[in-house]
């Protein structure tokens, strides 16, 4: 018996409960004021049966025009004129299958008078449109408890993010290179040692400010991620070729902070630095099909486990979804023998 309600759904089991409830109200006041008779129920079963199935297609209107995900203005003037067309449909229904039905009153001989039809019309849009404020608040309310739980759990992941990019960013490794590399170029070349400085101060920086916004431009993210590739251009030397294929037009759409560079410090960590052969990564991003595209390819080999050696790839995934919801993915895999893509999908903001 339990397994049998777990499969009804929750909508099917208050529809039947509400209307099982106006049923049972109408029921007690007509044996209240002694109106309880067999006319009385085959009316009120058929006021029901419409009414349930009215109420239904009327949902199906509502989740087609989209008016739960339209401004509360809209929704408002929606909901009061599905609720005024369907009261004309129930109550026009109601008073002609009565009549078909022989359940009219003797006193009741112009039973489809336009005042009879107007008065059952009026009720119809009462009841229904009470049904609709119940549907309405229903939803409100979950939405709302929805976006609330998404929004703890987009800080908490963000945080979580941050703190794993600080910790990979001011890590020993990374420092002892970065500084080892500076402090090459000192004598070398000054002018490109001030430039490293530079670069390491705007990475660490950007580390510690990526929980200020849910999203920065990609213009910003970029100039993150060349900053952290000046500084391993001068560790890998020659090793390294780095290439960029951006469509000027999509620097202004917005994508979550330090994403872009968490994907390439993956590329640069279970790829080029993997091999002492030259490698090469590319970025591109451009707009297609009311999309934002954005991919990383490098030179190297897909490991399963650097999803969980490496560090990011779950969480970008997953600050994807929180913040885009269900039109935005992010995927990696080997494009061919020796070549990695990861690749990141975004709706265009608007």
């Amino acid at each position: 018996m339990d397994l049998y309600f777990k499969n009804i759904s929750k909508y099917w089991l208050f529809q039947f409960l509400g209307w099982m409830m106006f049923a049972g109200i109408n029921i007690f006041f007509a044996f209240t004021y002694n109106l309880f008779d067999a006319r009385f129920i085959g009316r009120l079963a058929l006021y029901v049966a419409i009414g349930l199935l009215m109420s239904h297609f009327m949902r199906m209107i509502i989740k087609w025009l989209k008016l739960m995900q339209r401004s509360i203005n809209y929704q408002l003037t929606g909901f009061i004129l599905v609720s005024v067309l369907f009261a004309t449909i129930v109550g026009i229904g109601e008073t002609y299958l009565s009549m078909f039905a022989g359940l009219e009153y003797k006193e009741e001989a112009n039973w489809a008078t336009p005042q009879k039809i107007s008065s059952n019309i009026f009720s119809s849009f009462i009841y229904l449109f009470i049904w609709n404020c119940i549907y309405f608040i229903y939803h409100y309310v979950a939405e709302s408890r929805k976006n609330q739980l998404d929004n703890l759990k987009l800080e908490a992941l963000v945080k979580s993010l941050e703190l794993k990019t600080i910790k990979s960013h001011i890590n020993p490794h990374f420092i002892f290179n970065a500084m080892n590399s500076i402090r090459a170029l000192i004598d070398e070349d000054p002018s490109r040692a001030r430039e490293a400085v530079t670069a390491l101060s705007n990475i660490l920086r950007s580390s510690m400010s990526s929980d200020q916004h849910e999203t920065i431009t990609l213009e910003r993210e970029l100039n993150i991620v060349k900053d952290y590739l000046a500084l391993e251009l001068i560790r890998f030397e020659d090793r390294l070729d780095v290439q960029y294929g951006i469509d000027e037009d999509s620097l202004d759409q917005q994508v979550p902070p330090m994403m872009l560079q968490t994907l390439v410090e993956n590329a640069i960590k279970h790829g080029i630095g993997k091999t002492m052969n030259k490698g090469e990564i590319s970025i591109r991003a451009n707009e297609t099909n009311g999309q934002l595209v954005l991919s990383v390819t490098n030179s190297g080999i897909l490991e399963i486990k650097q999803d969980h050696d490496g560090f990011g790839l779950q969480s970008t995934s997953n600050r994807l979804h929180l913040i885009f919801g269900d039109a935005a993915s992010f995927s990696i895999k080997q494009l061919n023998k020796d070549l990695v893509e990861a690749k990141v999908i975004i709706p265009l903001s608007k």
